[in-house]
């Protein structure tokens, strides 16, 4: 059967080609994605999402998600955190975290260092919040000693919240939710933590009970390795106290509705059933794999990604190792040079997508995700493809030097073997 690439979309002018159509009128999609979300779906993911209408008011639905609640707590390492899931994405996610807690003026601390985590802040000003703005650059992690000065100078307790972007999804940054934490009680302070989990977790280490977290936030479209839809979230009992004197408006997202629903295995409308059965299904694969598995498998591949970097003679957004996230790698080119090229060239002459640069980074990074559904092979496959576009490009790039890297830390750190053993 002859197979020709067809374009089927386009976005901020980059065009996408991996639908792969047949004489016959087949349709098939080809290659894996390397974007920081959506990721890759596993086969028994989508088959478990794609289910027979069920009555969503009978016995049956509680069958799915009871579970799908109990997996999701313990993938956030929350005993005491109240789960919710809303049909919705990690932007519902942040909106339901706001409104079930705060009201109309209140203050919020929130460091801007990157696009999503300014997305948050933007969202708390439309909503009447007061947000004091921490600019930190792009590259950079929160500074958790700064927001610690600046809540044990605010005797008054204005603040009612300190936002925290786990991981910073446009510049590859992870900052350190438990030094937040430790500061905020080394400076007495009441406020709540609220943190976005998005491309973190179910991927990287994320623990809600040890760093005291008071609502994570998530989706389903990443580290749970499923179809975007619905936001997924835990509820501390501090904030679920909260909700009772919140008075920002909240309707679709009222987490009293949905605590209400919960006590009877209903939903307060109709809910997005194969989603939930999918998830059930993601928590269920992520804890028969071992969280410290994932956790590690994650880094496994992050490293191989880091070595092909250094090897291209190129350098990661993020500032120092410390910073460095296991989700997802941006990269920095050439000054002179567009990374957007490189996501269009990928995915015009190979069907491969990579991820673009956003806001401050926009043109100076092209983003590797490389989170969820994904092995060491498949990530020198896209390691491979990132190095052959920037060799037709241009760029002073060895043929089989990225590959080669990350091949070496694959093979010498899997199952435990270190490069002495391997030697």
């Amino acid at each position: 059967m002859k197979n020709n690439f067809k374009k089927i979309f386009k976005r901020d002018g980059i065009s996408y080609a991996q639908r792969v159509k047949g004489e016959d009128g087949s349709v098939s999609f080809q290659n894996p994605v390397f974007i920081p979300g959506p990721t890759n779906i596993p086969e028994n993911l989508r088959r478990a999402c794609d289910m027979p209408t069920i009555d969503h008011r009978s016995p049956l639905f509680g069958s799915i998600l009871a579970p799908a609640r109990a997996g999701v707590a313990r993938v956030l390492q929350g005993e005491r955190a109240e789960v919710f899931l809303f049909p919705a994405t990690g932007t519902g996610g942040w909106e339901t975290a706001l409104t079930n807690t705060l009201s109309p003026g209140d203050h919020v601390l929130a460091a801007r260092n990157g696009m999503f985590s300014h997305r948050w802040i933007d969202m708390c000003v439309r909503h009447g919040l007061i947000v004091e703005q921490v600019d930190v650059p792009w590259g950079q992690g929160i500074p958790a000693e700064r927001f610690g000065a600046i809540l044990a100078a605010d005797t008054d307790h204005r603040i009612k919240a300190v936002l925290a972007t786990h991981n910073e999804t446009a510049t590859g940054v992870r900052s350190d939710i438990a030094a937040i934490r430790r500061a905020m009680d080394a400076a007495g302070h009441p406020a709540m933590l609220f943190v976005d989990g998005v491309s973190s977790i179910a991927s990287m280490d994320f623990r809600f009970d040890d760093w005291g977290v008071d609502v994570a936030v998530t989706g389903s479209q990443k580290g749970f390795m499923l179809p975007a839809g619905l936001a997924i979230l835990g509820f501390s009992p501090k904030a679920m106290r909260a909700t009772q004197g919140a008075a920002l408006p909240r309707s679709f997202f009222d987490v009293r509705d949905m605590e209400k629903s919960y006590a009877t295995s209903a939903f307060p409308y109709t809910p997005p059933v194969g989603l939930m059965n999918g998830l059930n299904e993601a928590c269920r694969m992520l804890l028969d794999e071992g969280l410290e598995a994932v956790f590690a498998r994650h880094h496994r591949i992050a490293e191989g990604v880091r070595a092909a970097v250094s090897a291209w003679g190129l350098e990661l957004c993020a500032a120092s190792p410390d910073l460095y996230s296991d989700t997802v790698s941006a990269i920095r080119t050439p000054d002179g040079f567009d990374a957007t090229d490189i996501v269009t060239h990928a995915a015009e002459r190979y069907g491969v997508a990579f991820g673009v640069g956003l806001g401050e980074v926009a043109g100076k990074v092209f983003r590797i995700g490389h989170l969820g559904s994904l092995t060491d092979v498949l990530a020198l496959s896209g390691i491979a493809t990132a190095e052959m576009c920037m060799a037709d490009l241009g760029l002073d790039i060895t043929l089989g030097s990225g590959v080669a890297a990350a091949q070496e830390v694959y093979r010498t750190s899997r199952a435990g073997i270190t490069q002495k053993d391997a030697a």
